[in-house]
């Protein structure tokens, strides 16, 4: 199945191919999207049964018990009465999900591994994680104090308290985020400096740092793990410069990381970015930038290659104005 839908989605890429130059016409990644959207629609109809205590109730099927507890809590005791019917998408991506739980994702300049659960986004793209560690702190030494919103796997805290930063306190809205992220600080035992709270973007006070990794491509997210690349209307990074200023202690500076791919795909114009800082009366005190080394960034078959080679991954020192 999954074959054949490819086989039609390189069919109809060859009759619209992207333009060669950059920006891309935002047409280009929305039928991207409407392609990814119909696949998989299409490889969703083909349902696994699953009994009460999450085993598959087909002959010779591997356990996957203790996959479907990480994604959906303690199951029901033992019984063959059906308790569910679920995607093999879904069911494969749960596996896949349980599997990097167990091993962890390598993260260099921790000297350890970060543990994602379901539905967190994995901190599978290094260069973001490397800006945070090596940038300069806004006065030459390891603020008191940090925030780190919308900590996700809680990685970034765990970078900057591993720097030296006595107190971070790491934001997050989302339940699974939260556990995760607290997982993630007991294993590396940071729980006497990173203090992982539910917030909505900024925590109560101000702080000498704040850093905000926020979904990079203005767009809705279809699923959960998409909520951490696609940001509706920009609102998490609207919300953040907008909420910036006012909780900044005197001399500290807010750290934004995002990328520029939605310029290359047409979807934010060139400039756009530096205009919302200034309309939020922050201004630029310095920015660092790093090239992506993702598979995707080197794979010319992509439909989206193009943008993707141009890709820039960015840490905007913001001060207030």
């Amino acid at each position: 199945m999954a074959r054949r839908v490819d086989e039609r989605m390189a069919a109809a890429r060859a009759k619209h191919p992207p333009a060669s130059a950059l920006p891309l016409a935002p047409e280009t990644f929305h039928r991207h999207r409407m392609a990814q959207a119909q696949r998989a629609r299409t490889l969703g109809r083909l349902l696994v049964p699953l009994a009460a205590d999450g085993s598959i109730l087909l002959s010779r099927a591997p356990d996957v018990r203790a996959a479907c507890a990480d994604a959906f809590g303690p199951m029901r005791s033992p019984g063959a009465d059906v308790h569910a019917v679920l995607p093999l998408r879904d069911l494969l991506g749960i596996i896949g999900a349980h599997e990097w739980r167990k091993k962890g994702v390598d993260v260099p300049v921790l000297g350890a591994r970060i543990h994602p659960h379901y539905g967190v986004f994995a901190p599978v793209r290094g260069e973001y994680v490397t800006l945070v560690a090596e940038a300069p702190w806004p006065a030459g030494v390891a603020p008191d104090l940090a925030f780190d919103i919308g900590t996700g796997t809680g990685v970034l805290a765990a970078v900057l308290a591993h720097r030296g930063v006595p107190h971070v306190v790491a934001s997050e809205l989302d339940a699974r985020a939260i556990a995760c992220a607290r997982d993630n600080v007991a294993r590396l035992k940071l729980q006497d400096r990173v203090e992982v709270v539910q917030a909505d973007l900024i925590p109560a006070g101000r702080a000498p740092l704040i850093v905000c990794n926020p979904p990079w491509v203005p767009g809705k997210p279809a699923s959960r793990l998409e909520a951490a690349i696609f940001d509706p209307d920009s609102r998490m990074l609207r919300g953040f410069l907008e909420g910036l200023a006012a909780h900044l202690a005197p001399g500290g500076e807010g750290w934004l990381i995002l990328s520029d791919l939605a310029v290359h795909l047409g979807l934010r114009a060139p400039g756009w970015l530096e205009a919302e800082v200034a309309r939020c009366g922050l201004r630029v005190a310095g920015r660092v930038d790093a090239r992506p080394s993702h598979p995707k960034s080197m794979d010319p078959k992509d439909p989206l290659h193009l943008a993707r080679s141009r890709e820039v991954t960015s840490l905007w020192r913001l001060a207030g104005g």
